[in-house]
């Protein structure tokens, strides 16, 4: 039984996260983070005295895991952004995956990303300081970024700045856990070499995804070789053996790592009503899994948790009710099947066009009929044997 721990968790929160905004036509839209908040209100999950406002990360910060060059490029892109069209190309910054289709060009785009990354930070900083064991920041997982180039809808890496000031600053050994749709290819390569960090994607195969990477030979290199594990399960997954591969992986890094601090990143495009998927996961993975990481914290870490947003692109059905869902497990408020409150379905049906779920969990019968799920799930099966072969190998070894 997991007991409550000392301190409330925090909520890394403020009006201002909500202007990380490309343009109203994007599927990355931060609306989410408020309609979230306002869910977890409702119900009287959120206390005020739980929610911290993010700072600014500097840019000695920034450059823990990026490039000057870069971070130059994004401050000087911000400037153009502000002061011209933001429909014009400008392709000197495509080099730096600025510009793009995926990441174009908004107003005060390095100061935005950067409280992004600030409040990842400053969670980090409240956990080892000892003031709470367990904050959110949903308006970070930005696990695309790289050290000098923009990726997927993310400017900067707020995962990776915060996993290597807490190696830099105080020693620790960190597990990221990333659960998004999307391989967390980002932080996975930044920390490719390093044995102090060890990164654990669970994701769909990038057969037909972006980023095409996250394949279960990715394994690290150099003295980081064993400390990097992929599990990318096949299309049309369901909970079942999502959820098989996620618990089988990771008691298998910790057994093998031990980490200091859990870092956890919360992508919610698993579940069936993601447009930019082709899973087919339910509300069960988003209730079930913060429950496991928990737990590995309480074990490992002395309760060390910092978990993060990411993606999640039905900004109505089920980002709210996924993040909601996490928080509560954060605050060890039972999950049950239950009602989501009127007074927030009665604010946000106009906003969805209607359709909206009336309940926390998704009821068995409007879950997808996937003809091929035992052939699916062998292949999952045969797919984790094959990723956990090297991390068996060391255990039984030591």
């Amino acid at each position: 039984m997991t007991s409550r721990p000392a301190f409330k968790p925090l909520f890394i929160y403020s009006e201002q996260l909500l202007n990380y905004f490309f343009h109203d036509e994007h599927p990355f839209n931060q609306k989410r983070i408020a309609l979230t908040k306002q869910l977890l209100e409702c119900c009287g999950y959120l206390a005020q005295d739980q929610v911290v406002a993010p700072r600014l990360a500097t840019d000695d910060e920034l450059m823990l895991v990026h490039d000057q060059d870069y971070i130059k490029a994004v401050k000087q892109a911000s400037l153009i952004s502000d002061q011209t069209s933001l429909g014009q190309e400008h392709p000197e910054f495509h080099p730096f995956g600025l510009g793009t289709e995926d990441n174009p060009l908004f107003p005060d785009m390095h100061q935005q990303a950067a409280l992004a990354v600030g409040g990842t930070l400053l969670g980090a900083e409240l956990i080892v300081q000892g003031q709470t064991t367990r904050v959110l920041n949903l308006a970070g997982g930005l696990h695309h970024a790289q050290r000098g180039k923009a990726s997927g809808f993310c400017i900067y890496n707020d995962c990776a700045v915060a996993i290597e000031y807490v190696r830099r600053k105080y020693g620790m050994k960190v597990l990221y856990i990333d659960t998004d749709a999307h391989h967390g290819d980002g932080v996975q390569w930044i920390f490719y070499h390093d044995p102090e960090v060890f990164t654990f994607s669970i994701h769909e195969t990038g057969r037909y995804l972006y980023p095409g990477t996250g394949h279960v030979n990715e394994k690290g290199i150099g003295e980081g070789y064993g400390y990097c594990l992929n599990l990318p399960v096949d299309a049309f997954t369901q909970d079942k053996s999502w959820l098989a591969c996620f618990e089988s992986g990771l008691e298998a890094v910790l057994q093998f790592f031990k980490p200091d601090m859990i870092i956890s990143q919360h992508g919610c495009d698993a579940h069936f009503y993601d447009p930019l998927t082709h899973l087919a996961g339910s509300m069960a993975i988003y209730a079930r899994m913060p429950e496991v990481i928990k737990q590995a914290a309480e074990t490992y870490t002395g309760g060390k948790w910092l978990a993060v947003g990411g993606g999640g692109y039905d900004i109505y059905r089920v980002v709210p009710r996924a993040w909601g869902l996490l928080w509560m497990v954060m605050n060890d408020v039972p999950i049950k099947q239950g009602p989501l409150p009127e007074s927030w379905l009665d604010d946000v049906l106009p906003l969805a066009g209607g359709g909206l779920p009336h309940l926390w969990l998704d009821k068995d019968d409007i879950l997808p009929v996937i003809p091929r799920q035992r052939e699916i799930e062998e292949k999952n099966r045969l797919m984790l044997n094959q990723a956990l072969s090297y991390l068996r190998q060391q255990v039984g070894s030591g």
